[in-house]
């Protein structure tokens, strides 16, 4: 198997274990097997090291048509990045943590920027880093049991690895609503929103990565496997969510919320518990983000991702959201500032602050696209 990273599997050295990710070619087909079970498939910084070496073998090799990139486990396509990892490095390698950062959102760029098919094979939770390596392929196979979200507004963190970017351009303000409950979608609102290009039954996906591998049409090999998913459960809302969530600010969106009655009423209020438990400076940042990648590309929101996350590594809300929720799971972080009030305009401006010398610097789409 190619691209594989020798070494201790444990995440915090670094290393992908020796089944952790399998880099791998059937024929006309290159094949990303995400194989970490045990972590739900979190992606850490070799796992994604190994990804980005495949990508430009595969980019220049004339026998492969495709890109597949599968879970090996049905239960999980990819609970998100490995943020243990990252939160260890943010404490005692900060200067680690902030190269894992730039390659992972380099990693989101090349995948954009790859001129074959990518396939991905989703089933299960998606979030984050999964949703990330996902996204900018150019098909999405969901499953029956898809479950997308970014959650990380209830770490001290926010949407980043470009979705912000694909968030914006939802339709009303579902994208916004997305980003700050960290709330999950189902299959069919994928589907209807773009977010899924394909729905499939899972026992269809051997099918589907064989006939890539003989170099089948992708379009017309998904087209014939595809079936309806269904309404899903956002389009009831979607007037709610409209009049909530394209308030201009945090404490606006809120207090809509408190106001909502009648059929929405119950909604609202599990909508306003969810939000009391996330960080009150992410719902700032991320709010402000989304809105803001309305008028960016994909590259300029990756840029943005990493100021932003930089940031949160030197901020305390990252640190006490994952070991709330991951470490001492108590559920009981003890956010600073504690109300979104108390986050004020300065401090929120601090983290869109240019970062000088140190911005994240990723080259355009055609020399991504030029191979000697």
């Amino acid at each position: 198997m190619e691209g594989r990273t020798p070494g201790d599997p444990q995440s915090r050295d670094g290393k992908a274990g020796a089944q952790d990710i399998i880099i791998s070619t059937d024929r006309a087909a290159g094949l990303v097997t995400l194989n970490r079970p045990a972590a739900h498939n979190a992606l850490n910084t070799a796992m994604r090291s190994a990804m980005a070496a495949a990508f430009p073998r595969w980019a220049r090799d004339p026998e492969i048509y495709a890109v597949v990139i599968s879970s090996a486990w049905e239960r999980a396509f990819c609970a998100g990045g490995d943020v243990r990892e990252l939160i260890e490095w943010g404490r005692s390698r900060r200067d680690d943590a902030i190269r894992s950062l730039a390659q992972e959102y380099a990693l989101n760029w090349q995948l954009d920027c790859f001129a074959k098919p990518t396939v991905s094979l989703i089933n299960g939770v998606v979030m984050g880093s999964g949703v990330g390596i996902s996204l900018f392929g150019t098909h999405r196979v969901a499953g029956e049991n898809y479950r997308l979200s970014m959650p990380e507004t209830s770490i001290g963190l926010f949407p980043d690895v470009g979705v912000a970017w694909a968030f914006a351009r939802l339709p009303d303000e579902i994208g916004t609503y997305l980003a700050l409950t960290g709330r999950a979608i189902g299959r069919a609102d994928a589907y209807r929103l773009g977010l899924a290009t394909h729905c499939v039954p899972v026992a269809r996906f051997g099918e589907i990565a064989a006939g890539l591998a003989d170099a089948d049409p992708v379009d017309a090999l998904l087209d014939v496997h595809h079936v309806d998913p269904g309404t899903g459960e956002l389009s009831a809302l979607a007037p709610a969510i409209a009049r909530c969530f394209s308030a201009a600010s945090v404490e606006g969106i809120l207090e809509r919320l408190r106001a909502e009655r009648g059929a929405e009423g119950a909604w609202a209020q599990g909508v306003l518990a969810d939000l009391a438990a996330r960080s009150p400076t992410s719902l700032k940042i991320t709010l402000r983000h989304v809105r803001a990648a309305g008028e960016f590309d994909l590259r300029a929101t990756l840029a943005q991702d990493f100021r932003l996350a930089c940031r949160c590594l030197e901020g305390v809300d990252l640190y006490e959201g994952v070991r709330a929720l991951l470490i001492d799971r108590d559920r009981a972080p003890i956010w600073q500032p504690a109300r979104p009030e108390d986050v004020g305009p300065a401090a929120v401006d601090a983290y869109f602050a240019p970062l000088g010398s140190k911005e994240l610097e990723l080259p355009s789409r055609a020399a991504m696209q030029a191979f000697d």
